[in-house]
């Protein structure tokens, strides 16, 4: 099992102190990555399910943000849950992406991207609603054909995106691309982590019956689409005070990963919840059993 954290702006605010605080204490913790969530722009009335979300709510751009985390960090891997990847054009992104790989010595790791489920933030982008999907199909394709392409360039034409012989340089750390997890509560997104994630994170509110069928959907999906399924991980959210029995239930489900987050708004407090999750699941002994992707 893998734990991360995860660092919301809306909650745990917009200091670049405190930011840094939480990545670093999270990082000598033994926390494998941080995750940062996205919202491009909210609006009065905007609702996710049954929440409303207030238009006030500070969203940092994820990506600028890690690049931040990145400059102030060692080891710790890097993580989006989610990025919308429908309102982002898969050419700058895969640019994007890349640099920030290679500036923090491959941890630009844990991508994670999910359909969006605000209508007025995608016409707030220019994209329809209802063609999120496909259009995030066609960039997760776009972005590991740029990420594999040679000096010769590389070619697309699709439904959303077309190029001719483009050359994108510079490559991921050491991979010939990132990997891609796909987010989301639907079993439409199940079956895109089947086709083309490198892994799932659904979204929490989902009853142990519908989890179960979803998990079983994204590998059957994978096994139709000639992958293999045991290859693919499975991230989910949990408390930061879940128990060892829990972690153990949630193994026995299959996940090999749980983000937690802070819940205490003042800095102290946070330490305190990251320090003693870290101590009750050993994270620092089970680090030294591994070997980080920059070889640290």
């Amino acid at each position: 099992m893998k734990f991360a954290v995860s660092y919301s702006t809306p909650y745990h605010g917009i200091d670049p102190d405190k930011i840094v605080a939480y990545a670093r204490h999270a990082e000598d913790c033994g926390f494998e990555s941080l995750y940062v969530p996205e919202h491009i722009a909210l609006y009065p009335g905007a609702m996710v399910g049954r929440f409303e979300l207030p238009p006030s709510l500070p969203y940092f751009d994820p990506l600028d943000c890690l690049s931040f985390v990145a400059a102030a960090t060692r080891r710790i891997l890097l993580g989006t849950g989610v990025l919308l990847l429908p309102y982002h054009h898969p050419v700058v992104l895969a640019k994007r992406l890349a640099t920030i790989d290679v500036l923090s010595k491959g941890r630009m790791r844990l991508l994670t991207v999910g359909l969006g489920a605000l209508p007025g933030e995608a016409q707030a982008v220019g994209v329809d609603f209802s063609t999120r999907g496909r259009r995030a199909d066609e960039a997760i394709d776009v972005m590991r054909l740029l990420w594999a392409g040679g000096e010769d360039g590389v070619s697309f034409a699709g439904e959303f995106f077309t190029f001719d012989d483009l050359c994108q340089f510079p490559k991921p750390y050491g991979v010939t691309h990132l990997p891609i997890h796909i987010g989301g509560s639907s079993r439409a997104a199940a079956r895109r982590a089947g086709r083309r994630g490198d892994g799932y994170f659904p979204g929490g509110a989902l009853d142990p019956n519908e989890r179960a069928i979803q998990l079983d959907l994204a590998r059957s999906t994978a096994v139709e689409a000639g992958r293999n399924p045991e290859t693919l991980e499975y991230t989910r959210s949990g408390p930061i005070d879940m128990t060892v029995d829990q972690v153990e239930e949630f193994a026995a489900q299959g996940v090999t990963r749980i983000v937690v987050s802070a819940t205490a708004t003042e800095p102290d407090r946070q330490r305190e919840e990251m320090s003693a999750f870290a101590q009750r699941f050993a994270l620092l002994e089970r680090l030294s059993s591994q070997s980080g992707p920059s070889g640290d």
